[in-house]
């Protein structure tokens, strides 16, 4: 094992690795979120309705929902590559890395989202149906602002989630922060670099997690 040096450390190179991995955060979190928003409430509105078409919609949604979730991220962003590849141009990069980081973590949030809408009064749901809301009444006045605090918390979840993601990708060459530790860290045997990586990755964990919490405390008071 080399001694570490911190000295020889291109600080350039971890400056734009860090870039590429909040890029990434940032591209895939919103839509993660413009995706699995959506999807979460269908499938708590599907799971509600005694209607059998809902019923049908509902087991189907639920199965894919459980496949995607299922399957390692390191294994799915590999099997996405030909998909990748037909959406993006490319499978590397950060742009390749896009499409399956949100096929990736949506279905996740989605499952999420539903927890969060179930968890609503339900008292509160009926006394809009009994004043004549509409179903898009319901949603976005009473669901989404109800469970406001449960959904902040989901989404901060699946982006510190799409952290340890993002790492994975570097194995296949997603680039970021994953990538730099890797390639340095497992190839090179550069310890140094590896460990600037893994605690720059922690340290976003960390700020991601107190700005969610910071958030739900927010809105909670409310």
């Amino acid at each position: 094992m080399n001694e570490l040096d911190f000295s020889q450390i291109n600080w350039n190179e971890i400056g734009s690795s860090t870039m590429d991995t909040i890029q990434m955060l940032l591209i895939s979190g919103l839509f993660t979120l413009i995706l699995g928003l959506p999807l979460g409430v269908v499938l708590f509105l599907s799971s509600r309705s005694s209607l059998g078409l809902m019923k049908v919609v509902y087991t189907v949604l639920s199965f894919i929902v459980n496949i995607l979730r299922s399957v390692p991220f390191i294994i799915l962003i590999v099997a996405l590559i030909p998909v990748t590849r037909a959406i993006v141009g490319t499978s590397i990069g950060v742009t390749g890395t896009i499409p399956p980081l949100v096929i990736g973590a949506a279905p996740f949030f989605a499952r999420l989202v539903e927890t969060s809408l179930r968890e609503v009064d339900r008292g509160v749901i009926e006394a809009a149906h009994a004043m004549g809301a509409s179903t898009g009444q319901i949603i976005f006045r009473v669901l989404l602002r109800e469970a406001r605090p449960g959904l902040l918390a989901a989404l901060t979840i699946t982006i510190v989630t799409l952290v340890s993601y993002t790492a994975m990708s570097g194995m296949i060459g997603g680039g970021g922060l994953g990538a730099l530790a890797i390639n340095y860290g497992y190839y090179r045997y550069d310890t140094a670099v590896m460990i600037v990586a893994v605690v720059l990755m922690v340290v976003l964990v960390q700020v991601l997690q107190m700005a969610g919490d910071r958030l739900v405390r927010h809105y909670t008071r409310k």
